[in-house]
């Protein structure tokens, strides 16, 4: 067993041993690196009026009522999976634009393998949710789907209904396909053709433990029930916002920064939601729940990443061109751009605040006089193994830390390969040991969750002192 008497240990390190033994007290040397300027505090978002004009370029108050609105009252998962929907319908609308894009010094090829691995990792994400739905007995049968059976082979032929096959003596399977999407429709393209069916091919993989399937055409050769896509998604309503407020603008990458920045403001929007329901889980102490919940947060913030990199393809001459053309940063601007996403900030201090969760989870009080009682109760629920599914609920919470400080690096070298160093400093405020820029300040800050850290700190100790005690021991047998 694990020694977990570490604080006996630690007193009676300092007391003389009069054995010339080798000592077997355990120690621990804890380097303090001299950083200043770097602390846990929560980002700020830029000035009100440099947020309120990155939701006009980009219409997100006009999404927001569509993610907002309730049109299935008895569908608790609406609120997550709608906005996921859509922001996987404006990258069927992206992959339109890449692919019509007709300027030469355009990476076609490129283009087009990244948002055929972005629409991939988003129809992975969106099964992840129906999967989690149908685990949940509260969610369970909840969504709106539509009977893909006809009795007697006879199918409704109105343009919405293609028949997959007949098993004889069975019923006849056909497939739901969308009629607002833009999916089926880049199938029938010639120029899109190949990449429509690898995505349709991708659903119909992803969605292979999912009690339904989409309805985009797929080969659904289960023949499940799918769900009411165009109810459920809007397409129409969606790409009714596809044009932007400067769309005059004679700019290529206008359209490919528009599009990117909603299919992000939508997944942070279902980071939103499931950040609230993770929070409602702990309460009620649904704790394998809440660690889904965060796992499916850490893969937006890795998908997050993933649009964000789009930005890397588009041409830079053009894209600093429209930087100025849109008038991105005020001269007296000094927040990086990500904090105008107001829900991008939300998102990020609901992370950090997992922490205070900690304790509650651990089922103790945090000691007034800042004693290790939780790092004393993370050793002991690692140790024991009894509990494992808090341990799986606060390995979940390090993984966020872990992605969402990943995100804000990555975007800051993002900053410097799209804008230029000048821009990732903070509009050319420089970055010292005595201060930090606020992206650098994210993911250069302490861990979020320092008992646990400690824990593990004494605990990979703890094993370290066990194996080096037992080396000692079998070379003395040996003598």
């Amino acid at each position: 067993m694990v020694d977990l008497d570490w604080k006996a240990k630690m007193v009676s390190s300092d007391l003389p041993n009069k054995s010339p033994k080798i000592s077997t007290k355990l120690h621990i040397s804890i380097p303090i690196i001299p950083f200043r300027g770097v602390s846990n505090t929560s980002p700020i978002p830029a000035s009100n009026s440099s947020c309120s004009a990155y939701e006009h370029c980009f219409r997100l108050p006009e999404l927001r009522k569509i993610w907002d609105r309730k049109e299935f009252p008895d569908w608790k998962t609406e609120s997550i999976l709608k906005p996921a929907l859509q922001a996987l319908e404006i990258t069927f609308r992206f992959i339109s634009t890449v692919l019509s894009d007709a300027r030469p010094y355009s990476n076609r090829r490129e283009w087009t393998r990244r948002i055929e691995s972005l629409t991939a990792s988003q129809i992975e994400l969106i099964a992840i949710i129906i999967e989690d739905e149908a685990e949940d007995s509260t969610t369970r049968g909840t969504a709106p789907i539509v009977d893909l059976s006809s009795s007697n082979g006879v199918l409704i032929r109105d343009g919405s209904y293609a028949e997959v096959w007949k098993v004889p003596g069975e019923t006849t399977v056909v497939n739901k396909t969308s009629e607002s999407s833009l999916l089926p429709r880049l199938a029938t393209w010639q120029t899109s053709e190949d990449v429509a069916q690898k995505i349709l091919y991708s659903i119909e993989c992803e969605m292979r433990r999912c009690p339904y399937t989409l309805g985009l055409s797929e080969p659904n050769l289960s023949g499940k029930p799918s769900l009411a896509y165009d109810a459920v998604c809007r397409p129409n309503e969606i790409h009714a916002l596809k044009k932007s407020p400067y769309d005059h603008i004679n700019n290529h990458e206008n359209q490919s920064v528009f599009n990117t920045h909603q299919i992000l403001e939508a997944w942070i929007h279902v980071a939103k939601q499931i950040i609230q329901r993770l929070t409602e889980r702990i309460e009620s102490k649904e704790f394998p729940k809440a660690a889904n919940d965060c796992y499916l947060v850490e893969r937006i913030w890795k998908l997050l990443a993933e649009i964000e990199d789009l930005h890397l393809m588009m041409d830079p001459d053009d894209f600093l061109r429209l930087k100025n053309q849109l008038q991105m940063r005020s001269p007296d601007e000094t927040a990086p751009i990500c904090f105008r996403s107001r829900e991008l900030v939300e998102i990020t201090k609901s992370c950090k605040e997992l922490k205070h969760k900690v304790p509650a989870i651990l089922g103790v009080e945090v000691d007034p006089k800042g004693g290790p009682r939780i790092q004393e109760a993370a050793m002991r629920l690692y140790s024991e193994k009894k509990e494992f599914e808090k341990v799986f609920l606060l390995q979940a919470f390090q993984a966020i830390e872990g992605a969402l400080k990943r995100f804000f690096y990555a975007y800051k070298q993002l900053l410097v390969v799209v804008m230029g160093s000048l821009e990732a400093k903070g509009n050319g405020v420089s970055v010292t040991s005595e201060s930090c820029d606020s992206l650098t300040q994210l993911f250069l800050e302490p861990t979020y969750f320092p008992s646990l850290d400690a824990a593990k700190t004494f605990l990979g100790e703890s094993w370290s002192h066990q194996q080096h005690k037992g080396t000692e021991r079998r070379s003395r047998r040996g003598q």
